[in-house]
């Protein structure tokens, strides 16, 4: 009988070449050296095999065992996960920190949930009830936020003969027993252990007619994104995407979020792991990690759990929508992802592509983002669940050409581009309206209609052609200056200034600002572009920009975006009412100086 113990050949950094194992699979998991490191097989010879291991290599040796464990690199899904954080491959960070202190020690194995802890739980199914995969069989309060819904595991089918009564069980404990076609009675309990490189099966995909709403302005407003969509948000170094990505998992109206630091500055993750505890839940007032997985990879961790991470990531998310939940999946950076990719092809003596990328750079971050969307999940009732999926991309010097970047422009369908020249002029979120793109505009349209107002695509349109019209007479203004204009143009100007200033920026850290519902958005668009509408008009027959400028409602079209959440109705009314008459009062001016009425309405 093979033990299925080899031996270590050779090493070079994270990949670790071994033999005298027989039979071993791709992708298999692996424990290597002495202190069993964990590592996972990603290619298999007639007589070799290469590891890529998730720890640091250092002090390992030729000649040292390797153990294969037969299985597959999985993660744990059950209670528990909410409010956890995990390393690339699933391991608890404060278990680790209990283990071995500030610095992670090599070879440590902490299991994903914890075993001994129990949950409440409530059944929903009773004895003689047929069931299959992805049939929810019971319910656990897991968080204030979200509860758990416990599911027939796949491979499991048929008729209930047991099920517990109502009351506290760990994750490991049976808690129900089906009987399939056969007469085998499988046990069922309220963990499940998935492989992370293969996404979780569905029933269909569905329409993407909803929209998530992130809270933030310039992206709800131009560019949205839809709940099961995909997006990438590229940028160079200080133009905001962290920052941009952190909105996005605070304020996301997705019921769970699952955040993938991927090879990220350690501060930055320090930054994440410390604030969001104190975080609240707009829409609960809970906090925020209550429907939060954290999976913290840093760029000092080893490169290859980097691989690993958004896999892990994918697969929480893909968790929770087989529930029925809309998750939200942030993964930051793919360039750094890529980057192990590319090290540890290198080490492979692969055939290296553009800028040293693996060729398959394309087709892995498509696999990635084709784990997105909007599906019909198993079961026997008609259960939808969503996982959005946006990505932050660093292309080096800001370029957008390069490799990363424009595999991931192939496979998503929404552009955030970040722009330095913007960021420069503190202007953030420093988004280049022009630039970005969503092809989920014409899927949301209906819902915009219904939910905020049949004038929004409208809004929309007219704020975007101001927007158009704005960096066409900045290139002349630079040439000749703004007196030379106009007044119509200079018009034009004030206008896209207000959008830009009044409406597009938006303060990260602003207690109120932070986060704008979209019916506050629709408000503010509207009066900007009533605004900039009478505007024209009021110039059209003879006023002066100057004149207008005057208006005291201008301070509080500024202050609109600082309204409080639970009042802003109020004070967008009387925002409205006090332009009217004060554009009433100047047509009336205008048509008392003239020699003939003029018809204002």
């Amino acid at each position: 009988m093979n033990e299925r113990v080899g031996r270590i050949e050779s090493i070079s950094g994270p990949v670790v070449r071994c033999s005298g194992i027989y039979g071993i699979k791709m992708y298999e998991v692996v424990h290597v050296g002495h202190e069993k490191l964990i590592g996972e097989v990603i290619e298999v010879g007639e007589e070799e095999f290469t590891t890529q291991v998730y720890e640091e290599t250092s002090g390992v040796a030729p000649g040292e065992p390797v153990i294969a464990t037969g299985g597959l690199l999985s993660v744990e899904l059950g209670p528990g996960l909410l409010g956890s954080i995990y390393d690339g491959i699933q391991r608890p960070l404060p278990e680790l920190k209990k283990m071995s202190g500030d610095f992670i020690s090599r070879g440590l194995t902490v299991e994903g949930l914890d075993k001994k802890k129990k949950w409440h739980f409530h059944p929903t199914v009773k004895v003689g009830d047929k069931v299959v995969p992805g049939d929810i069989i019971g319910e656990v309060p897991e968080t204030g936020i979200i509860t758990s819904r416990i599911m027939i595991p796949l491979g499991v089918e048929g008729e209930i003969v047991e099920i517990v009564d109502e009351g506290d069980y760990t994750v490991v404990d049976t808690i129900c027993r089906v009987k399939d076609a056969v007469g085998d009675v499988h046990d069922v309990i309220m963990m499940q252990r998935t492989p992370v490189r293969v996404g979780r099966p569905f029933k269909e995909r569905v329409p993407m007619d909803t929209p998530l709403i992130t809270g933030q302005r310039v992206i709800d407003t131009f560019m949205p994104q839809a709940k099961g969509g995909t997006g990438a948000i590229p940028g160079g170094f200080g133009t905001g995407k962290t920052v941009t990505l952190h909105q996005f998992a605070k304020w996301a109206d997705a019921q769970v979020v699952v955040y993938v630091g991927c090879g990220e500055r350690g501060n930055e993750m320090t930054e994440a792991l410390e604030e969001w505890p104190q975080l609240k839940d707009p829409q609960s007032g809970r906090p925020l990690m209550e429907r939060t997985v954290l999976i913290a990879n840093t760029s000092n961790m080893p490169v290859a759990a980097r691989e690993a991470s958004i896999y892990v990531g994918a697969t929480i998310a893909e968790y929770f929508r087989d529930q029925g939940y809309d998750v939200a999946l942030m993964a930051d950076s793919t360039s750094r992802w890529a980057e192990a990719l590319r090290e540890i092809s290198g080490r492979l003596g692969q055939l290296p592509s553009e800028e040293g990328y693996p060729a398959y750079l394309g087709s892995r971050l498509a696999q990635f983002y084709e784990r997105a969307g909007h599906m019909r999940v198993l079961g026997s009732d008609d259960r939808l669940g969503s996982v959005t999926i946006c990505g932050a991309v660093s292309p080096p010097g800001g370029d957008f050409s390069e490799p990363v970047t424009q595999a991931t422009l192939r496979v998503v369908k929404v552009f955030w581009a970040l722009d330095k020249d913007l960021a420069a002029r503190r202007f953030f979120p420093a988004i280049n309206t022009l630039t970005s793109y969503s092809l989920y505009m014409a899927n949301l349209e209906k819902w915009h209609k219904e939910h905020l107002g049949p004038d929004w695509p409208d809004l929309v349109r007219e704020a975007m052609a101001i927007l158009q019209k704005d960096q066409e007479l900045r290139e002349i203004v630079q040439l000749v200056g703004p007196d030379a204009l106009p007044e119509s143009e200079r018009a034009t100007l004030e206008a896209a200034r207000m959008i830009k200033e009044d409406f597009l920026t938006q303060s990260a850290l602003h207690e109120i600002d932070t986060y704008c519902p979209i019916r506050k958005t629709y408000r503010m668009l509207r009066i900007i572009i009533n605004f900039a509408r009478k505007m024209t008009k009021a110039v059209e027959i003879g006023a002066t920009v100057r004149r207008i400028l005057e208006f005291s409602v201008l301070d509080n079209i500024a202050r609109m975006k600082i309204a409080p959440w639970d009042s802003f109705d109020g004070i967008m009314d009387s925002i409205e009412k006090k332009m009217e008459q004060e554009f009433e009062s100047l047509f009336q001016e205008l048509s008392m100086s003239s020699a003939t009425p003029l018809d204002v309405q």
